[in-house]
């Protein structure tokens, strides 16, 4: 490893308190997509004392950020989440489910730790940008590279990436880098499922459902039989497509009135983005019939939407030279007795924390869950890594998972992706060829073009 690399890895570990300050707090606010008002401010605060420059509220999302250091080209992002999930309130390194606050919300997915961590890779690049910059010749036209941390609120809920990905906001960087934290310390490769979800609410008439059932128009008919629409659809969708659904709202408990209301949220999911999004439309052609045959109305509501992710082997290896450079996290002896511990309370082999890192997969790949990083890999070139944080095999969105988000394993994983982060992207700075490569392979990768799954009028919402 460089000297000027070792510089700004080493800068991490000399703000590895801070990192693991950030990451307790976020996780005690676990606040839920959209409403991170807390946890943006905190990681806006802390990243103007840091020397960055930050902008909130981008492309129109009061809890996004950006925080800036540098000039010129390349430009490189760095990706971080922080909403949190319902119903998973969990006391902090505990071996047993222990809610802080029933219904109370929870960061089941790590997304506390994966903030954090993106914020070290953040600080550690900009130690090196700095670097570079004092050693430049003539400091007032040096264009040393840029670093932005990008902020991006509600994976969970609106999947921020991709409103931003429809704006534009990706086409500004040369690469994005990011992580998440797992159960596995790993480059991620291949390509995951891009998804739509789209709620729709039917309006009737209310009536006597025996007096008169004739004046009343059931919504809840209309719920059901687009419902069976869709089941008869499913014959004729690609074998990696899905269809999912829940009644959110059966329109009453009175079996003895013709519902008037009735809610139907939807999730479409494909292998590919603009398949998901004809999909959607068969869907939406399912939802009009039904109200034609009920004779109800309808209102159709787009909640979210994301794309398939788009591999890009060229930063993948650079990530993977560095995670082989820096090794995995190292956990204590106590800390491996609890992840073992813990391994017990769930359905798995009992093995503890994975504390190897595995080897590059090179072939072709591929996962049936959905992440908004996928929007922004259809944009620029894009990699990232998993690094582990809580037992081999665990659950995701479980207790489990929040109890290792609040405890010094988790901590340990945020520090650690930040330095790997950190390293890969110094490469990339310093050396032309890794973009160049990166771009060539994306332009092939993308060359279909991206259609982007949010409509124009959209807006996130909570």
């Amino acid at each position: 490893m460089t000297e000027i690399k070792k510089d700004a890895v080493g800068e991490i570990e000399k703000k590895s308190d801070l990192i693991k300050e950030v990451a307790g707090r976020i996780w005690e606010y676990a606040e839920l997509s959209l409403k991170e008002y807390k946890s943006c401010d905190l990681y806006c605060e802390v990243c103007e004392k840091e020397g960055f420059t930050v902008e909130k509220g981008i492309c129109n999302i009061p809890t996004a950020f950006k925080a800036s250091f540098g000039s010129g080209k390349p430009v490189i992002g760095i990706l971080a989440e922080y909403d949190a999930l319902s119903g998973l309130s969990q006391e902090a390194a505990s071996l047993e489910e222990k809610p802080i606050e029933q219904g109370g919300s929870g960061h089941g997915c790590g997304h506390n730790l994966l903030g954090a961590g993106a914020l070290a890779a953040a600080i550690g690049i900009k130690k090196y940008l700095e670097e570079r910059l004092k050693n430049a010749e003539d400091k007032q036209a040096a264009e040393v590279g840029t670093v932005i941390l990008y902020g991006c609120p509600g994976e969970e809920g609106c999947a921020s990436k991709a409103f931003m990905a429809r704006d534009g906001e990706w086409k500004k960087l040369d690469a994005a880098l990011t992580w998440h934290p797992a159960d596995s310390n790993e480059v991620v490769t291949g390509s995951s499922n891009s998804c739509i979800q789209v709620e729709y609410t039917f309006h009737g008439i209310a009536s006597h459902a025996s007096g008169a059932p004739e004046k009343g128009r059931s919504a809840l008919d209309a719920v059901e039989l687009m419902n069976i629409g869709v089941q008869f659809l499913r014959e004729h969708i690609s074998d990696r497509a899905r269809v999912h659904y829940a009644i959110t709202d059966a329109g009453g408990v009175s079996p003895n009135v013709v519902q008037p209301n009735a809610k139907v949220l939807y999730m479409v999911r494909s292998n590919h983005v603009a398949e998901a999004v004809e999909l959607q439309k068969r869907v939406d052609k399912i939802a009009e019939g039904a109200a034609l045959m009920t004779e109800t109305t309808f209102v159709r509501k787009f909640v979210d939407g994301m794309s398939d992710t788009v591999t890009n082997r060229a930063l993948e290896k650079v990530l993977y030279k560095n995670f082989e450079e820096l090794g995995v996290p190292t956990f204590n002896e106590e800390e491996l007795e609890f992840a073992s511990a813990l391994s017990k309370t769930f359905d798995s082999d009992g093995n503890g924390m994975n504390v190897a890192l595995c080897p590059h997969f090179m072939g072709e790949a591929f996962e049936p869950t959905s992440t908004d990083v996928g929007d922004v890999s259809w944009n620029v070139p894009t990699a990232q890594i998993r690094v582990t944080a809580w037992p081999d095999g665990c659950p995701g969105h479980s207790w489990q998972n929040v109890s290792c988000a609040g405890s010094s394993i988790g901590y340990k994983a945020a520090v650690h992706a930040g330095k790997v982060l950190c390293a890969a992207a110094i490469d990339i700075f310093e050396d032309k060829n890794i973009l160049d490569e990166a771009a060539k392979e994306f332009a092939e990768r993308t060359k279909s073009g991206y259609v982007c799954p949010i409509p124009e009028d959209a807006i996130p919402e909570v």
